[in-house]
């Protein structure tokens, strides 16, 4: 069974950058049958895809957020990892990593609450 699990602060000042990282267990992020993506949820609002990483390394990412986001992965660890550049309490949100297969998230983490606030 796939299980992923977010980390990282929870509290981040304006103008810096946000990272998140998370670790998988069960199935290999190198494994050709998914791909690992960031999703998050702002306070009342929706989910919001932010990108994903593919079994090989290769990133894509909202076009909404593909100027502050970098998306990357440490496969002797396997796990992978969120930046995001300059927030504002905009970004303010539950932050989760999730597995994706047939484009379709499949497994989540319990999330990670991140305030941007000074």
């Amino acid at each position: 069974q796939v299980q992923l699990q977010e980390s990282g602060p929870g509290l981040v000042k304006p103008s810096q950058t946000l990272s998140l990282t998370c670790t998988v267990s069960g199935e290999s992020i190198t494994n050709n049958d998914y791909a690992w993506s960031w999703i998050r949820q702002p306070p009342g609002k929706g989910l919001e895809w932010m990108g994903v990483i593919h079994y090989d390394g290769s990133t894509y990412y909202s076009p909404f957020l593909k100027s502050r986001t970098s998306i990357f992965r440490d496969t002797s660890k396997n796990m992978f990892s969120l930046q995001l550049s300059s927030v504002t309490p905009v970004d303010t949100a539950v932050y989760y990593c999730a597995s994706i297969s047939w484009r379709v998230p499949r497994n989540w983490g319990q999330g990670t609450q991140v305030t941007v606030s000074s």
